[in-house]
């Protein structure tokens, strides 16, 4: 089904002081030139940035807008007729490139851990699944915005199917694309990002099989990405592989829940 809801003032009010802090503090340490959230600046003046701004949106959601609180969604004259694509584009990985060859048909969503009933979807069975459509607009870190129409699950209607355990506290989002490249060490550079059950259930959280009215293409994270609304970019996962139900984020890799917040960036992205 099509849902459109009318803009939360509020929301916006706190999303639109969002990007002029972060728009304002990037230019100032000159990283608006940036190629793509694969390419994220890793010096310190960046990274303090993106904690002070952060910080001054998580307080603000909480306090003015709450947790459940639509993200403003757009009509379809404001669909980008391009929706840009950056972080990686075609994934190098020998299992997504013969996943790829074969048009996805072997591709399967892996969803555990912390669940009373683990469960693999194909892309035809998620299809299958009761729809959302969203025309939402896309903030990056990096200071740019696109708007796109994205139709997919509701992750809350992929979760009542695995029963989540009382324990399950945050969603892990396990991608296929390496961002460092073939480890000799056998070290785990594969993306990974996830949101605690607040964001996992909220009404705009989809499971993205199509972006404008067309199979989501490779570029922006086929076969299924992530789209969570209130966050920013590098929050909507691509390339998904797995969903892993978890208690904490203790002992997956660095151990802050995200590949780039184990580089330095902040867990909770929120506009």
């Amino acid at each position: 089904m099509s849902i459109s809801k009318k803009p939360i003032a509020s929301g916006h009010r706190a999303g639109t002081s969002r990007r002029t802090a972060l728009r304002t503090a990037l230019a100032s340490v000159g990283t608006l030139s940036l190629a793509g959230c694969d390419k994220l600046s890793n010096t310190q003046g960046f990274v303090d940035v993106l904690k002070s701004a952060q910080h001054l949106s998580h307080a603000a959601q909480r306090a003015v807008a709450g947790r459940q609180a639509l993200a403003q969604e757009f009509s379809q004259a404001d669909v980008a007729a391009h929706f840009k694509a950056n972080g990686t584009l075609v994934p190098r990985d020998a299992e997504y490139q013969a996943l790829q060859k074969g048009g996805f048909s072997e591709w399967k969503l892996q969803v555990g851990g912390l669940v009373e009933k683990p469960a693999a979807f194909t892309l035809a069975e998620l299809r299958a699944m009761p729809s959302r459509t969203q025309i939402t607009r896309h903030d990056c870190v990096e200071g740019w915005s696109s708007i796109g129409k994205w139709k997919g699950v509701q992750l809350s209607h992929v979760l009542e199917q695995v029963k989540p355990l009382p324990s399950a506290k945050y969603v892990v989002f396990r991608c296929a694309d390496s961002m460092d490249g073939p480890s000799l060490d056998g070290r785990d550079s594969t993306y990974y990002e996830s949101v605690d059950l607040d964001d996992a259930y909220h009404a705009q959280t989809v499971l993205a099989y199509e972006l404008n009215d067309q199979a989501l293409p490779v570029n922006n994270g086929a076969p299924l990405r992530a789209r969570i609304e209130r966050q920013l970019g590098y929050k909507h996962a691509k390339y998904l592989m797995r969903i892993e139900l978890v208690e904490s984020f203790e002992k997956i890799r660095g151990g802050y829940g995200g590949y780039w917040e184990d580089n330095g960036y902040e867990w909770y992205a929120g506009i």
